[in-house]
């Protein structure tokens, strides 16, 4: 999939439908010139419904079409005959889908289940005919209701991604790299900062057919908290990720320090992200010969106290199988 297609965030205009009026009508026939009240019911309108789908990877389906109204429903008739209720409407999201209100920002629902059905706008209810408003006084109602009117809103879609790993790190620290090593995704890879400019996706596969998905979060700068960058768009799809994997190279001036800013970062955006099980890697560790890896690692265990680390090399392959042995137990913990 490429960038331009990794849609995360679009605004819509919903609609759901008008409910059908209800009938008024007298019953007549051959030999009965003044029959009863036999209007029947306006049928419902359509309902908006958000609907998860495992097969929608990102909200791209929305990028064009951003407008969907609802069926209207149908008037009610003779011999108490209801209307055809409206067609509903269904949006098909990616799971990790959140809904917003536009106008106040507030998160109405969400959906994390394939299949899971939520309602965003009801259809109006039909009106009622004029045969429920007979009585011993009044034999020969002739009114009925109208139909409930529909509702109308601008609402935001908003795509947090549901990955068991998420790759935190500093812009060109090697994410991209492990995740084309580790998985089958095809990241874009450079040597500049910011290359990646939407998450990837990808399966990391384990052992007896056993998998998980990694997810490659563009690169956090200091001040990502405060939006800085691209900050924002980047940090919310961390929170759903079930254990997060700290990449640091092993070239960093200060590997304790950026680790502290990493994790500032995510504490400022998020202080529950701090919950999450997570995994300090050493990247680019093949450049390290034994000697240097043994005076890393003796300043390693007094700046990194309370996370496990490890070192690790996307190119040379080294330490990839036991970082998937890794992963998988902190998955499984």
């Amino acid at each position: 999939m490429t960038e331009g297609n990794f849609v995360d965030y679009v605004k819509v205009f919903l609609a759901s439908g008008k409910g059908g009026k209800g009938s008024v009508h007298l019953h007549r026939e051959k030999y009965i010139t003044k029959g009863g009240p036999d209007g029947g019911d306006g049928g419902r309108g359509g309902h908006v419904i958000l609907r998860g789908n495992k097969n929608h990877w990102t909200l791209v389906h929305f990028k064009f079409k951003k407008h969907f109204k609802a069926g209207h429903g149908g008037h009610g008739s003779k011999s108490r005959s209801s209307g055809a209720d409206g067609q509903d409407v269904y949006l098909d999201v990616p799971l990790g889908t959140i809904l917003r209100d536009a106008e106040t920002n507030e998160i109405i629902m969400e959906v994390t289940a394939h299949g899971e059905e939520k309602i965003i706008l009801e259809g109006g209810m039909g009106g009622r005919g004029n045969w429920h408003f007979r009585s011993p006084t009044n034999q020969t109602p002739r009114y009925a209701q109208p139909g409930v009117d529909a509702q109308e809103k601008d609402f935001v879609l908003e795509l947090k991604i549901l990955a068991d790993v998420g790759l935190v790190g500093f812009p060109n620290a090697g994410k991209s790299t492990l995740l084309s090593v580790i998985t089958s995704a095809k990241p874009k890879i450079a040597d500049y900062e910011f290359t990646t400019l939407k998450p990837n996706l990808g399966i990391v596969e384990y052992r007896d057919f056993q998998s998980f998905v990694m997810a490659d979060i563009p690169g956090i700068i200091e001040g990502a908290a405060e939006g800085k960058g691209l900050g924002h768009y980047f940090l919310r799809h961390i929170e759903r990720n079930a254990t997060l994997l700290f990449l640091i190279p092993a070239d960093s001036n200060d590997i304790g320090k950026e680790y502290a800013i990493l994790l500032n970062e995510l504490k400022r955006y998020n202080p529950e992200l701090l919950d999450k099980e997570r995994l300090v890697a050493i990247s680019k560790s093949d450049m390290l010969d034994e000697e240097l890896t043994e005076e890393m690692r003796l300043e390693l265990d007094k700046d990194l106290k309370e996370v496990s680390y490890m070192f690790i090399s996307s190119i040379a392959q080294q330490g990839i199988q036991e970082l998937k042995d890794r992963l998988w137990a902190m998955l499984n913990a």
